[in-house]
């Protein structure tokens, strides 16, 4: 999205902001940002670690409420237990999850990297803080990278590392516990060590991947690897909301000088802006993909607005329209269908959810086996049946014939009873009269009770013989 200004003429959107003309890395050493939008990020924050670290631990029914277990293929979430049968409620919710964010950076920009995403958080409101701690301000931070290898260097270079790998130590195990559980990264901890082998390694590689990410990778990940900056060139239009500078208040630009009566732009090159840029870019050029839209240039700049005596907001949350024609933020048309569009996908999603069956019901012929002839004129076919529990309490259910008159007889069985959390296996022998089938194959629904109501219907096929009128 290109703004009226070019700023110095140059072509920025040439080349990506942490890489020089050589192809080498240019290291980001941010200043510390400060002001009412940190301030938030920082309650945000709070709230989102507090349920990271927290979530693993909250327990419904003696049950985890969240578990993400790929190995076993069982997923808790909100206290629901999903397995493979429910793939395609998976499947629609990472759809509406991909349409979500697409429509929501369509109309709100990339708020979502720059607040809620786990690579900014725990870049910048975690691993950043240490560096500080550790290292010093952005200034301290440049000089000790140009340091030669001496004792004061080398002591807060591995205090950093350690800190750093801890850090990410604390995250894998967390990562860990939404996978297999913390009763299970409990046993870990108490068990012998060769019990646990697979896990372990699994800690080892999640912390390693966590420190090389934030010791080395840090904004790349945004700049570089994550696919979201580049989708914003496509998604975002003249009416998103996004950081934005007020080129038209602010050009042309200038240092600003005590007493002075200002007959020039607002902009008075302080290059504050820059300096808080977690990914290193120049907000006064444009809308660039580097941008993670965190608002620290916003801080920056309404500190120095207030240092010099004019008003707020040269750089704000705004769209290329607000700016251009100098006209307030309007929910235009566009916004209110795409934002319809959203609440209509997450309520087809909440509605799947809420009428998914608790209990998952597989019904098959027995493989290799026909129909055979019965006293008192029937006929019956032998099914194998698999039916799963997908909740947290024992089931018993009933299977009744709902569109033919016979009987249903379970093979070793008088009661179907379902374990919770588990499965059961079994056969069992359907009836019917020979006067009720209507050809080679007749269709049967069976109806699924438990206590008397019904939860569900199987349709199946029963296999008779073959005559001239089939």
């Amino acid at each position: 999205m290109m703004t009226e200004q070019k700023a110095s003429g140059e072509s920025f959107r040439d080349k990506v902001a942490t890489v020089d003309k050589k192809g080498k890395r240019v290291w980001v050493f941010p200043q510390m940002p400060e002001g009412r939008l940190f301030n938030a990020r920082k309650a945000v924050t709070a709230v989102y670690l507090l349920l990271f670290f927290g979530l693993p631990f909250i327990k419904i029914n003696d049950h985890p409420l969240f578990l993400i277990n790929i190995l076993e293929r069982k997923f808790i979430l909100f206290g629901q237990i999903f397995w493979p049968q429910d793939f395609f409620i998976f499947a629609l919710g990472m759809i509406v999850f991909i349409m979500f964010i697409a429509l929501f950076t369509v109309v709100f920009g990339r708020v979502f990297c720059g607040w809620a995403c786990p690579q900014t958080i725990f870049m910048e409101m975690l691993f950043r803080r240490i560096e500080y701690l550790i290292d010093g301000n952005a200034a301290q931070q440049k000089l000790l990278a140009k340091a030669p290898w001496n004792t004061d260097k080398i002591i807060k270079r591995v205090s950093k590392w350690v800190a750093f790998w801890l850090l990410s130590f604390l995250i894998a195990n967390t990562f860990l516990a939404y996978i297999i559980g913390v009763d299970e990264l409990r046993k870990m901890v108490t068990e012998p060590f060769m019990l646990h082998i697979g896990s372990f390694a699994s800690l080892a590689v999640f912390t390693t991947v966590f420190f090389f990410v934030y010791l080395w990778m840090r904004e790349q990940i945004c700049t570089v690897i994550c696919p979201y900056g580049r989708m914003q060139g496509v998604l975002l239009d003249r009416n998103s909301m996004i950081v934005a500078y007020d080129y038209k208040r602010g050009e042309d630009r200038g240092k600003f000088h005590k007493n002075e009566t200002r007959t020039i732009g607002d902009c008075i090159d302080c290059e504050q802006c820059v300096k808080v840029c977690p990914t290193g870019i120049d907000i006064r050029n444009g809308t660039q993909l580097e941008c993670i839209n965190c608002t620290a240039c916003i801080d920056a700049c309404n500190r120095m607005m207030d240092a010099v005596g004019l008003p707020q907001g040269l750089i704000r949350i705004a769209s290329e329209n607000n700016i251009a024609k100098k006209r307030n933020w309007i929910f235009s048309g566009k916004m209110k269908a795409y934002s319809i569009v959203m609440c209509v996908l997450l309520g087809v999603l909440v509605w799947l959810l809420a009428s998914r069956s608790d209990i998952g019901i597989t019904l098959l012929r027995t493989p290799g086996q026909l129909y055979q002839e019965q006293p008192g004129n029937q006929m019956s076919n032998v099914y194998n049946y698999k039916m799963l529990n997908k909740t947290f309490r024992e089931k018993e259910i009933a299977l009744v014939p709902e569109n033919f008159k016979g009987t249903i007889t379970l093979i070793g069985e008088t009661k179907l009873k379902i374990p919770k959390d588990g499965t059961v296996t079994g056969t069992m022998f359907v009836y019917l009269d020979k006067g009720a089938l209507t050809g080679r194959k007749t269709k049967l629904e069976i109806g699924v009770y438990e206590q008397g109501k019904k939860i569900s219907t199987i349709t199946t096929s029963f296999l008779g013989p073959f005559t001239e009128n089939n």
